[in-house]
């Protein structure tokens, strides 16, 4: 009698989690996964048990998982990137074909449905890792007994679907991380794509399988194509992970047992890829120019940007390339990058197209493919057109789908290199749960009880033991480890003429190499190998680093980034203050900068504080020698004095902030840094406090709140200027001002552009504080202009304070970002002090043209308006009392506020 696979309790899952979060090298993912696991066992937690808004169901009796990489990894947090057409769409189309072909197959598993549950990874192994779980949840058991939902009520839970088994993933590192938890629970896998020689290991992935050969039959296929071409001088690529790292590894394993072969460098290409990153690997591999042969062990994405970072250096024709399997003969690494790729020879398991996926991938269209969720994704780019969706407006310039499109005849379609391996593995899972079906259940139509749980371990021996033709006619079975047998196709890609370049297969590899080099042709059409030979003399500023076990070899390595070369075999740092000669024989000072009066970054600010001063001084000289007028009366001479010193100071700070640093410069760029805007805002703070007092005390009675004669006001604003100047001199006593020189911002990796910084010994967070006091009382400011903003504007300036107030606010919120958001940028000194000084001059600018410039175009160009308003304002109120016989004593009351209210705005 067949036992079934445990149904693990949570104490018993939470425990073996443990377990694998202390010995996994990935614990910090292990213990978040366990923490999203624990999350999904919650029973009212419904939707996050049963909704899969971004995966593919295809109702069946028994149900299969599948991943695919159907977006690129994303970048800056974001986990999924754009789509994949080839990798992505066609690999997991060929899965549904392969189930579609089974389910209409009358002798594989007669009367049984095959399902599926498709996912995306992504690209990203951790990402498929949390994916995943949607596969193993049928397995968790949970104890509800004593659980009420917040209602009181039992809760509801719906079961699962339960996955027997898994096809993916692709990446290696990707197919590791799922294979530990697919494991714990006995769900076989089986790989498509996944080379890496790590997963031949059947203690640790005892539940995978592949259907392609590990990366270490094809290293030892490479290591023979080397030594074919008479190479003995050859450096390595790999992108980062199981796939590239394993494949190099075993690569340069298998070239030291067979001897006459040596390394020259051994590359890797980051997950996270540097901007500039493949000029640099472009650089590291022109270190050893001789090693013209590069082995890549890449991602296809990886391997266009090694192509294009090689066709920017002007390198076409310097390296020839021996690709892996995941370059093989596809189209997509070398699109646009034909003349670099020209000569690169490749590697492929033994494939055929399938002509049945053809027909049915090309018949697929957006009404007969609606169970592809991302479809219509894939259809946008492959047409290069967009779809209209309900609320989306469509970019006029892009092309609309009109659906009537039709792949291969107006896209360029062919069928991606691994779809055949992807419809064996959906086959050899359809084989084994057969075979499993005849032996357990004889003669039963449907599943059988003794099938019903599929039985993980079982279901795994029977995999192991499937053999039979695969869609391209060719053997699928599987070894002890899980693995496929090495069988290889060897291509080159070769230009015959420009208008038909292609891949052309020039040998197999079947445990030995059958090699046609007299069909070979390199760059230009050349017949002649090219030479990739070891131990050329190194050039200056390289030093020998000698093959580890080849000590007649060595390979040049330039000393890069800051290091000169020290003698014959070392390269040595730079001193921190000084950088490398141009031949990297010795160091030299690093120059030291500062920001110039005529930099561009300097020209704008200085132009914004010119005007503004200029501005400041015509209002101030209008104002005194129209001081007596009723205008500059109502606007409160004494305050607005005030007020317009602390805007002349903020336009004065840009040319301190510009002016060579020295101890004094930066003693008074700490001063008046804040104490302009701390001089602007307490006024402003000052004069809506008085307004909002007023007319709050004014609804209660007539008499005048105290405080509110030009006296206290000033005595209420020098206080709150105090507090900064108190507060900055505070600053001078803990760290008195001085210049340093910061070699480290301007330092990039090419040291002919490093640059030591000359400035004040003002951090970031030093700044922000110094101004964090005028902003509290921009803030405050802004509160009490929101609290007055219904008082008749006939009688004070709190709705002109207001917009002022919040103008800029918003010119401050745009400035955080922009100063903070530079901290990593080379020229960061320079865009900061650039915002900063536009920012304080802006919102100068702001309360100046908002509070001060009306005024000063009505005292010169309306001098008739510039009249006693309150005395009219007055009389029209006694008159129109005297002329109401009926009215009441609510309108005495107004009157009298009104009179109230005149008087007090006004004096």
């Amino acid at each position: 009698m067949t036992s079934h696979p445990p149904l693990l309790s949570l104490d018993h899952q939470v425990r073996m989690f443990r377990v694998l979060s202390w010995s996994s090298c990935h614990s910090t993912t292990w213990l978040r996964l366990l923490s999203i696991l624990w999350v999904g066992l919650s029973p009212c937690s419904s939707v996050h048990q049963h909704s899969h808004p971004h995966s593919i169901k295809i109702p069946g009796d028994i149900t299969l998982g599948g991943l695919f990489p159907v977006h690129a990894r994303g970048h800056a947090g974001v986990p999924c990137g754009e789509i994949k057409k080839e990798k992505g769409i066609h690999r997991l189309e060929a899965m549904m074909y392969a189930l579609d072909q089974i389910n209409s197959d009358p002798e594989l598993l007669p009367n049984i449905t095959l399902g599926a549950r498709i996912l995306d990874t992504c690209s990203r192994d951790t990402y498929a890792l949390e994916q995943s779980l949607t596969f193993v949840q049928a397995l968790i058991q949970k104890d509800t007994s004593d659980i009420r939902c917040s209602n009181g009520e039992q809760p509801i839970i719906r079961k699962p679907e339960r996955v027997v088994g898994v096809i993916g993933a692709s990446g290696s590192s990707v197919s590791i991380m799922v294979a530990n938890v697919l494991r714990l629970f006995e769900i076989p896998q089986i790989s498509y794509a996944s080379t890496a020689p790590e997963l031949s290991d059947n203690n640790r992935y005892d539940f995978f399988s592949r259907v392609v050969p590990p990366d270490s039959y094809q290293a030892q296929a490479m290591v023979d194509i080397v030594k074919a071409l008479g190479w003995n001088y050859v450096s390595t690529l790999a992108s980062e992970g199981n796939y590239g790292e394993s494949g190099v590894d075993a690569f340069v394993q298998i070239s030291r047992e067979a001897g006459g072969l040596c390394i020259a460098q051994s590359l890797k290409i980051p997950r996270e890829p540097k901007p500039g990153e493949f000029d640099k690997i472009i650089k590291r591999l022109m270190e050893t120019p001789n090693a013209r042969g590069v082995i890549i062990f890449a991602h296809e994405d990886d391997i266009k940007q090694v192509l294009e970072a090689a066709k920017k250096s002007n390198l076409t024709g310097q390296f020839k390339f021996v690709g892996s399997d995941s370059w093989g003969a596809k189209s997509s690494p070398i699109l646009d990058q034909e003349e670099v790729a020209e000569g690169a020879v490749t590697i492929l398991p033994k494939r055929a197209s399938i002509d049945g996926f053809d027909q049915y991938f090309t018949t697929r269209s957006l009404e007969n493919n609606r169970r592809n969720i991302w479809f219509a994704e894939f259809w946008e780019d492959d047409f290069r057109c967009k779809l209209t969706r309900p609320g989306i407006k469509i970019d006029p310039e892009k092309k609309k789908c009109t659906g009537e499109e039709r792949i291969s005849r107006d896209s360029h379609y062919e069928q991606e290199g691994k779809v055949q391996f992807v419809i064996d593995a959906v086959y050899a899972m359809a084989h084994a749960l057969h075979n499993m079906h005849q032996d357990l259940c004889p003669g039963a139509m449907g599943v059988c009880d003794k099938m019903d749980p599929v039985e993980g371990r079982l279901l795994l021996s029977y995999i192991h033991s499937v053999n039979f033709n695969g869609s391209a006619g060719t053997a699928v079975l599987f070894n002890e480890n899980g693995d496929a047998p090495g069988r290889y196709d060897i291509f080159q890609y070769q230009m015959t003429n420009t208008s038909n370049p292609g891949y052309r297969v020039i040998g197999q590899w079947t445990n030995n190499l059958r090699l046609n080099v007299e069909e070979m042709q390199w760059t230009g059409g050349s017949r002649q190998i090219p030479d990739s030979v070891c131990s050329f003399p190194c050039r200056s500023g390289e030093r020998k680093k000698m093959v580890k076990g080849v000590p007649c070899c060595w390979h040049c390595e330039l000393c890069d980034g800051y290091q000169f070369q020290a003698d014959e075999f070392n390269c040595e740092m730079c001193p921190f203050d000084m950088r490398p000669t141009l031949n990297r024989t010795a160091c030299r000072p690093t120059p030291i900068i500062k920001l110039e009066w005529h930099s561009p970054w300097a020209v704008i600010p200085l132009f914004l504080a010119i005007l503004g001063i200029l501005a400041t001084l015509s209002v101030i000289i209008t104002f005194i020698r129209f001081n007596d007028t009723p205008i500059v009366r109502a606007a409160g001479r004494e305050l607005s004095y005030v007020l317009l010193t602390g805007i002349f100071l903020i336009y004065f700070i840009t040319f301190l902030m510009i002016a060579e640093p020295g101890t004094v410069v930066c003693a008074f760029r700490r001063l008046l840094l804040g104490l302009g805007m701390c001089i602007t805002y307490s006024a402003m703070l000052t004069k809506t406090n008085r307004i909002y007092r007023i007319f709050e005390q004014g609804k209660k009675s007539v008499t005048p709140p105290k405080f509110i004669s030009p006296t206290s006001q000033l005595m209420i604003t020098f206080i709150l200027i105090s507090v900064q100047v108190v507060g900055v001199f505070i600053w001078f006593g803990v760290m008195p001002p001085h210049t340093i020189v910061d070699y480290d911002e301007q330092r990039p990796p090419n040291p002919e552009l490093a640059r030591g910084i000359l400035k004040c010994d003002i951090a970031d967070l030093s700044l922000i504080c110094c101004l964090s006091y005028s902003i509290l009382l921009m803030v405050t400011c802004t509160v009490y202009a929101v609290k007055s903003r219904g008082v008749p504007e006939t009688f004070n300036e709190a709705k002109p304070i207001g917009f002022t107030m919040y103008t800029t606010c918003i010119v401050w919120l745009a400035f955080v970002p922009i100063f903070f958001g530079t901290a990593q940028s080379t020229e960061k000194m320079f865009i900061q002090t650039t915002t900063l000084t536009v920012s304080m001059s802006l919102s100068a600018s702001v309360s100046l043209g908002m509070l001060y410039i009306p005024k000063v175009y009505v005292i010169i160009f309306h001098p008739e308006q510039n009249v006693q308003k309150r005395k009219r304002s007055f009389k029209a109120v006694v008159q129109a009392a005297t002329m109401s016989s009926r009215l009441s004593q609510k309108s005495i009351t107004l009157f009298n506020k009104q009179k109230y209210f005149n008087n007090i705005c006004f004096h």
